[in-house]
Parts: structure tokens; C-alpha cells; sequence
């Protein structure tokens, strides 16, 4: 069964890349080699900071719009919430 999972990306720019996908694998393979988005070609993504799963693929795109309007620091209150799910999603 496919997953609909929002993302977040720390990228060599220290900034955030945010993003949506129902194949995370595939999804951060193709980040790493550039074939992803223009904006992670252009800085390289170093480590995904914060997962979340949801039902439908527009609950997942609603989380994202969501994101990239928050503020730096808001995201980086979100990222530590829920640094605990993330990191036990990664070691699946």
C-alpha cells in the first residue's frame, strides 16, 4: 500500500526543502541524484528532518501547503515535536 508522506529536508544551504510523496524511497533517491526538484539540484539535501504520514494524497498536499507558509522557527518547533516519529520512521 502506498503512503502519502509529507517531508522536510535539510539542505546544504541551511535551508528547508519541504515536499510530498506516496514513494519516500523512491522519492530521496532521486533527491540525491538531482533528478527530484530544481531546488535540491541546486542544494543538496544533507538529512530529512521531520516525516508524517497521512490517508489521502490532498490531506498530504493540504500539510504541505501548510508548511511552507510557516515561519523558520515554526517549522523548527514542528521539527522537534516530532523528532521522535521521524526518527522511528527512518529506522523502518
Amino acid at each position: 500500500m502506498k503512503e502519502n508522506i509529507v517531508y522536510m529536508l535539510l539542505c546544504s544551504n541551511q535551508n528547508y526543502y519541504t515536499g510530498w510523496t506516496n514513494d519516500f524511497i523512491r522519492r530521496m533517491t532521486a533527491h540525491q541524484k538531482g533528478t527530484a526538484a530544481h531546488y535540491t539540484r541546486a542544494f543538496v539535501p544533507w538529512k530529512v528532518v521531520y516525516i508524517e504520514r497521512f490517508e489521502t494524497k490532498s490531506d498530504a498536499m493540504r500539510k504541505e501547503a501548510q508548511i511552507k507558509k510557516m515561519t523558520r522557527v515554526q517549522k523548527e518547533k514542528m521539527i522537534s515535536e516530532h523528532e521522535a516519529f521521524t526518527s522511528a520512521y527512518l529506522k523502518e
